[in-house]
């Protein structure tokens, strides 16, 4: 538990004071601890120089070129089309990092980080991504006061426009949910349900693992026309026939399909503000027969294993995306409860910073 009271101002008297910090880096003892946070700081101070890092590796296609084979600064410098010196400068940071290591003969290869870069193409395509993030959050202070106009993810998550081009953001979010899914159907078995009506369920990425994770699951779609045809396509692809239909539609504004005994929303409702979240919950209510199941899977604040994803990551991403908020288990719970459901709970997933799944009843 965090230190209260006296106890909590002793502790911020001693941490911020430069003397303190002087005498624990001279002990033996505390001289790890004091190493160790400056460290901490330092990377924090730094951050964005390593995301630099990151999205020039990713940009120029490093990371791929080594995971296929190791390769010597000559070669590298020719594939990336950089100077020598710029690729030295690029490979020394990539290495620090641990996104590349350094081989016998003075070669290059991939690091442990750009190996599990490699593994998760969703990762990759968040990166690139960023470069929109990164250009709305050049004045934070002007973004907190609402003083900074609408920035590019404003208007590149606009999916409440009828106008607007659907595409993009359809596919960002097929790309990184593989590694979404997985985790929610680790957690959530679905053998036992009849039919998944997956709202905003995008390209019906999640709604055809779900499908192929319990052979006998109807799926359901449910998402804006343009989108719901993307859906309808790749059921016809995966080839579940008659097991899956992609339905048209605003989930704010329209009846949602019958049928379902289990509603799903998956990363759906931290991009919404609370008037729109209860909406949304009580729309999945109405859909859901009496002893029916939703199954709410996102990013989740305020617990230790997600604070920086949850807390500071998503936090600022939907400041600036103008739409939504991380929240805590208990705050969803909460709007559970006012929209109908009752016996909210989490379920564990193995990757608790990608997503935590809740559970609850429709009585």
């Amino acid at each position: 538990m965090p230190p209260r009271g006296g106890l909590a101002e002793l502790r911020d008297r001693l941490l911020t004071s430069p003397r303190f910090h002087r005498w624990a880096a001279a002990v033996p003892l505390l001289r790890p601890v004091a190493r160790r946070r400056a460290g901490d700081l330092f990377d924090l101070v730094a951050g964005f120089a390593y995301s630099q890092v990151l999205a020039a590796g990713v940009q120029l296609g490093l990371f791929r070129r080594l995971a296929a084979r190791p390769a010597t600064l000559t070669e590298l410098a020719g594939d990336l089309g950089l100077s020598g010196d710029a690729t030295a400068r690029l490979l020394d940071a990539a290495v620090a990092l641990r996104l590349a290591d350094r081989r016998r003969g003075g070669g290059y290869g991939i690091g442990p980080l750009g190996a599990a870069l490699i593994a998760e193409p969703g990762i990759t395509a968040m990166i690139e991504h960023h470069a929109m993030l990164y250009d709305d959050l050049r004045d934070p202070v002007a973004l907190l006061r609402g003083a900074a106009p609408p920035g590019r993810l404003a208007a590149f998550w606009a999916y409440r426009d009828p106008a607007a081009d659907a595409g993009p953001y359809t596919a960002l979010m097929a790309a990184s949910q593989p590694m979404i899914a997985a985790q929610v159907l680790a957690a959530c078995r679905l053998h036992r349900f009849r039919c998944l009506l997956d709202l905003g369920g995008g390209d019906g990425s999640f709604a055809v693992a779900a499908a192929a994770a319990a052979r006998r699951l109807h799926v359901i779609v449910f998402d804006r026309p343009a989108v719901a045809a993307q859906a309808a396509s790749r059921f016809a692809a995966a080839g579940l026939g008659a097991r899956a239909r992609a339905v048209g539609g605003d989930f704010l504004a329209d009846a949602l399909p019958a049928g379902a005994d289990i509603v799903s929303l998956v990363r759906v409702i931290h991009d919404h503000d609370d008037a729109a979240a209860r909406a949304i919950l009580a729309a999945a209510h109405r859909a859901l027969p009496p002893g029916g199941t939703l199954l709410l899977a996102e990013p989740m604040a305020g617990t230790p294993a997600t604070a920086a994803m949850a807390d500071a990551y998503f936090g600022f991403y939907l400041l600036a995306m103008r739409s939504g908020r991380p929240r805590t288990p208990a705050a969803l719970a909460a709007l559970l409860r006012e929209t109908g459901f009752a016996r909210p709970r989490l379920r564990p997933t193995r990757l608790p910073l990608l997503a935590q799944v809740m559970l609850a009843g429709r009585l």
